[in-house]
């Protein structure tokens, strides 16, 4: 059974950003993946998936996003399938609007995790079932999911806690948890060279978003302003796709690594580090943080599986 708030309107929705989701239906998946996790704990085995089957498209590789979906959606009694870029024909010989009209004919949802923001769009408008977005250049929505569910544990509540991204602002973690923060009242600071500043595009769509919860957004260059968060998170320095600018942003990001004096300069005792992972200890974060007492990235970890299996849920 699900939660008796789960009343919303999900079935059949995809999720390909946070846009179009209200705080109370964001809130609503939530708790169903503190649910699912409890369950999980408990030894509990359920088959509510059971008779369906996801298509997984995977453009990039894969650790957490992969395995939460495939141990997701199999515990649950259903079938995944997994299709690399050499498995499909997807936007090569035939046109992504072709390959979602196929699927959606063979298939329960589509998780999609790839480059461009267009292709899962496309998915999601051809196929005629739901589509999730397991990470594209733009949007990275499962995984910030899971961050909200790992602050809730650590703090017990979430409005009103302050986040400070340390990092390339631009990327799609950053972005994402700039939109969710937006929605939910949590205080967000990115603090990135200006260089690596997020659009501005996605800081209009964020703007009224953050009026109406009263989330406090702000992005500067000045590393001081992690004075007073709650949790600092960090990305790795060089995204998949961009090995050939390494050197570059070695030098613009080297002064925003994660380190204690960082942890120490927020004034918070029990301020928490977030990562989405992988990470590359040395660079975006000193191996003593990662491996600290305040880090809770295996517990992110373990969330992404949790959180994905509630929006499958939600939208299946």
């Amino acid at each position: 059974m699900l939660p008796e708030t789960f009343n919303a309107p999900f079935k059949g929705r995809s999720l390909l950003n946070w846009i179009d989701y209200t705080p109370e239906e964001i809130l609503c998946i939530l708790r169903i993946a503190e649910q699912v996790k409890e369950e999980a704990r408990r030894g509990e085995i359920h088959q509510r998936f059971a008779g369906k089957t996801i298509a997984l498209i995977f453009e990039k590789r894969s650790t957490r996003t992969r395995c939460s979906f495939e141990t997701a959606f199999g515990e649950e009694g259903g079938h995944p399938v997994f299709l690399s870029s050499q498995d499909i024909q997807l936007g090569a010989k035939e046109s992504v609007e072709d390959t979602a009209r196929v699927l959606g004919r063979m298939f329960s949802a589509i998780e999609f995790r790839g480059y461009s923001q267009h292709h899962v769009e496309l998915l999601a408008k051809y196929s005629g079932i739901p589509v999730i977005n397991g990470l594209t250049d733009e949007f990275h929505p499962t995984q910030v999911l899971a961050d909200v569910l790992t602050l809730k544990e650590c703090f017990g509540t979430i409005r009103g806690l302050h986040l400070a991204f340390c990092g390339d602002g631009r990327n799609n973690v950053a972005r994402s948890l700039m939109l969710m923060c937006a929605k939910l009242g949590i205080h967000f600071t990115i603090i990135s060279p200006k260089p690596l500043f997020p659009d501005t595009e996605i800081q209009q769509i964020c703007k009224p978003f953050a009026a109406e919860s009263g989330c406090k957004i702000t992005i500067s260059d000045d590393i001081s302003l992690v004075k007073g968060a709650d949790s600092i998170y960090t990305d790795v320095w060089v995204s998949m796709g961009e090995e050939a600018l390494k050197e570059s942003r070695t030098t613009l990001l080297s002064p925003y690594q994660v380190n204690d004096a960082l942890l120490n300069a927020t004034g918070k005792d029990n301020c928490i580090f977030l990562h989405c992972l992988p990470a590359v200890k040395g660079e975006e974060v000193t191996e003593a943080v990662f491996e600290g007492s305040r880090s809770k990235v295996w517990d992110q970890a373990e969330n992404r599986k949790h959180t994905i299996k509630a929006i499958m849920l939600a939208l299946l």
